[in-house]
C-alpha cells in the first residue's frame, strides 16, 4: 500500500482499487471534494422543488417496490425515510467483516458525492465523519439479493447515521449508535426526502468486496508462481517449457506474465541444472501440473484483468433509483442491478478453485516415491516411523474440495421478492461472501504448497535460485527444517501467514526484481 494513501479525497473521480483498500483495510480517512459538496447541493434543490409539487415522484413522495403507487403527503416524510431504513435493516447471522463494511460505506459515500442522488450536503459529510470516528456499524451476513441494491446491509449503515443500532468503534467494542456518535461528536442525522432511498440503494457491498478480492488475488497469483518455481526445483523439472518463445506462441499476456515469473524467480539454480541431463535422458517431460502451469496462472491472471474492468467501471458509476439525471429530471433506472459485478464474482471464485486445484496437484507428487525423483516417502524423516507431509496433503485437499463447491455460480440463481416487483435479482452478495472464503481457501492451498517444496528443496543436493532460496529463507526463519515429525499445524499456519502478509513475495521481488 502506497504511504501516500493515509488520507483519501472523495469526488474528485472515480476511486481506484487501491484507495478502497487503503480506506476499507488500513484505516484511511475521507475527505470531501468542495466542487462535490457543490454539485450535491445543487441537485439537491431540484429533489426539494419535486417534493413540493403535488404530482407524485418515486422515492420522493410515493412509497418503496410493490408500494410504490402510495402517494405520501409531506408531514408524513420524514416517517417515510426513517420507516425505509429501520424495516430494511433486517439482516441476520454473522457479523460481516470491518473492512468489508468500510468499503461499503466508502463506495456509497463516493455515490453520493456524484450529486446523482438528490440527498443534502449534510448526509455526505456525516457519512465521512463516521468512517474517519472509525465506527463501524454492525451488519449482518444475510440480508441482500443484489438488486434493489445491497438494501439490508446498506440499510443497517443508514440506521447508524440516524443513531440508531449497534456498531463498532476503534477498540472493537459493541455500542449503542446513539452513544458512539454523541462520543464522537457527530449529530444524528433526521432524513427527508429521497434521502433513505439514496442511502441503501446501491452495490457497494459486493463491489467493495470485489475491491478487496482484486486486491489480493493480484498477490495470490505471484505466489502461486513462486510455488511453481519452487516445485519445479524440487521436484528436479526443467524450466525450458517456460521459455519466452513458446509463450509467444499462444499470445495471452497472462500466460507470458506468469511463465516469466517462474523463469525468473528459479534461474540459475544449481540444484535444477545438475539434474539436466538426467531429465533429459529418464524423464522427458513434467507432468501438467508442472509443465502447463503457466496456462493456468495465466488465465487467472487474465480473467483477475477482466474483472479489474469491471470494477473500475463500477466505481466510476452512480448506482442510485431513482436518480437526478444531468439534465435535472429525477427518473427511476435499473443501474442498482448487480449483475455486472456478481458475474465477476462468479468468474473469480472459478479461477480460484481450479488455481488451488493445481497447487494441491504438485503438492502430491512430492510425497510419491513414484513420482518425486528420488525422495523419501511422504518427505519423512524415517519413513514408517514418520508420516512426514501425508496429512497437509489431505488438508489441501478438503479445502479445494470445498474451492469447487465455491465455485458454483451464485448468478444464476434468482429468488422474486417485494410482490414480484423485483422479479430477477442478481444475488452478488452472496457470490461475494463465498468469493471472500474461496480466497482464504486459495492462500492456505499455496502456503502449503510453498512449506512441502520448501522441504523437498531442503533434502536436495545443491544451491537453490536466488529467487526460491528467498523464499526458502522465509520460510526458514519461522518454521524449522525437516526433521522428525513434529507438530504440523502451527508451521502450516506460521506459512499462511507469511503468504497473505506479502512476506514471501516480497522477499522474492527483493532478491529477482518485480514479479508481474
Amino acid at each position: 500500500m502506497s504511504t501516500d494513501l493515509s488520507q483519501i479525497t472523495v469526488g474528485i473521480g472515480p476511486l481506484s482499487i487501491e484507495e478502497v483498500v487503503a480506506v476499507a483495510r488500513y484505516g484511511a480517512t475521507v475527505d470531501i471534494a468542495l466542487d462535490a459538496l457543490a454539485a450535491v447541493d445543487n441537485t439537491r434543490q431540484r429533489i426539494e422543488d419535486l417534493a413540493n409539487n403535488p404530482v407524485p415522484v418515486y422515492g420522493v413522495s410515493t412509497g418503496f417496490g410493490a408500494l410504490a403507487r402510495r402517494y405520501v403527503p409531506e408531514e408524513l416524510r420524514r416517517q417515510l425515510q426513517r420507516s425505509l431504513v429501520r424495516s430494511h435493516a433486517a439482516g441476520s447471522g454473522p457479523e460481516v467483516e470491518t473492512e468489508v463494511i468500510r468499503a461499503l460505506m466508502l463506495l456509497r459515500l463516493s455515490t453520493l458525492c456524484t450529486g446523482r442522488t438528490g440527498v443534502r450536503p449534510v448526509v455526505v459529510e456525516t457519512y465521512a465523519q463516521l468512517l474517519n470516528a472509525h465506527i463501524t456499524p454492525v451488519v449482518r451476513e444475510y440480508g441482500s439479493l443484489g438488486c434493489s441494491g445491497d438494501l439490508a446491509p446498506l440499510a443497517h449503515c443508514a440506521l447508524a447515521l440516524m443513531g440508531e443500532g449497534m456498531v463498532r468503534c476503534a477498540d472493537g467494542q459493541l455500542y449503542d449508535a446513539a452513544d458512539a456518535l454523541a462520543t464522537a461528536g457527530i449529530d444524528p442525522l433526521v432524513l427527508q426526502e429521497k434521502e433513505g432511498l439514496a442511502l441503501i440503494n446501491g452495490t457497494d457491498g459486493m463491489l467493495g468486496m470485489l475491491c478487496l478480492a482484486i486486491w489480493d488475488l493480484r498477490d495470490l497469483g505471484k505466489v502461486a508462481d513462486i510455488a511453481t518455481a519452487m516445485t519445479v526445483e524440487g521436484l528436479l523439472g526443467t524450466l525450458t517449457v517456460f521459455d519466452e518463445d513458446l509463450q509467444k506462441l499462444r499470445p495471452h499476456p497472462g500466460l507470458a506474465d506468469s511463465a516469466r515469473n517462474i523463469r525468473t524467480v528459479a534461474a540459475h539454480s544449481s540444484i535444477l541444472e545438475n539434474a539436466q541431463t538426467d531429465f533429459k535422458q529418464n524423464q522427458v517431460q513434467d507432468a501438467y501440473s508442472v509443465r502447463c502451469a503457466p496456462q493456468v496462472a495465466g488465465g487467472f491472471r487474465d480473467t483477475l484483468d477482466y474483472c479489474s474492468q469491471v470494477a473500475d467501471r463500477e466505481l466510476a458509476a452512480a448506482v442510485d433509483n431513482p436518480v437526478v439525471a444531468l439534465d435535472g429530471r429525477v427518473t427511476s433506472n435499473g443501474n442498482f442491478h448487480g449483475a455486472p459485478v456478481a458475474y465477476a464474482l462468479d468468474f473469480l471464485a472459478i479461477v480460484v478453485a481450479d488455481l488451488a486445484s493445481i497447487s494441491e496437484r504438485r503438492t502430491d507428487r512430492f510425497l510419491d516415491t513414484a513420482r518425486n525423483r528420488g525422495l523419501n516417502a511422504f518427505l519423512a524423516d524415517d519413513p514408517g516411523v514418520d508420516s512426514g507431509h501425508m496429512i497437509a496433503q489431505y488438508t489441501q485437499a478438503g479445502i479445494v474440495s470445498e474451492l469447487k463447491r465455491l465455485a458454483a455460480p451464485a448468478s444464476v440463481d434468482s429468488i422474486p421478492s417485494s410482490a414480484m416487483q423485483e422479479d430477477h435479482v442478481s444475488m452478488g452478495w452472496s457470490a461475494a461472501r463465498k468469493l471472500r472464503r474461496a480466497i482464504d481457501g486459495l492462500a492456505r492451498v499455496l502456503a502449503i504448497e510453498i512449506l512441502t517444496s520448501a522441504r523437498a528443496i531442503n533434502m536436495r543436493e545443491g544451491t537453490p535460485a536466488a529467487g526460491t532460496g528467498a523464499a526458502l529463507a522465509v520460510v526458514r526463519s519461522r518454521i524449522a527444517p525437516p526433521g522428525v515429525d513434529r507438530y504440523l499445524s502451527p508451521e502450516i499456519e506460521d506459512a499462511v501467514e507469511l503468504v497473505v502478509s506479502g512476506a514471501i513475495t516480497k522477499a522474492v521481488e527483493a532478491a529477482v526484481g518485480k514479479l508481474r
